[in-house]
């Protein structure tokens, strides 16, 4: 659910406070658990260790996620793969075409 427009964008205020703390050139990751925090203006160019459970996630902010919020980049589940016929045919192609072009002379 969406935060209504006349309460405004919310960030956590340990986070900016960190943010005035930090250089603009500085790449050491500020450390955050506050993953409902919307990006602003203000963020762009630090990177960020957004906590996904288990570790701090490293995401580098960039213009185009200005109003997004920080948990979207740093995802809580692991996806390991489909299991089945299908796949064990598809990773058996794949490893089959990686074996021929090591085969190959290369000119």
């Amino acid at each position: 659910m969406s935060r209504s427009v006349k309460k405004g964008p919310w960030v956590d205020p340990k986070l900016l406070k960190k943010i005035s703390k930090v250089s603009p050139g500085d790449r050491t990751a500020i450390k955050t658990w506050s993953r409902d925090s919307m990006i602003s203006p203000e963020m762009v160019g630090f990177t960020f260790g957004v906590h996904n459970g288990k570790i701090h996630i490293p995401v580098t902010i960039i213009e185009e996620m200005v109003g997004h919020r920080l948990g979207e980049f740093s995802l809580t589940r692991k996806f390991v793969r489909h299991g089945g016929k299908i796949q064990r045919e598809i990773e058996q192609k794949s490893t089959d075409a990686g074996k021929t072009a090591i085969a190959a002379p290369k000119k």
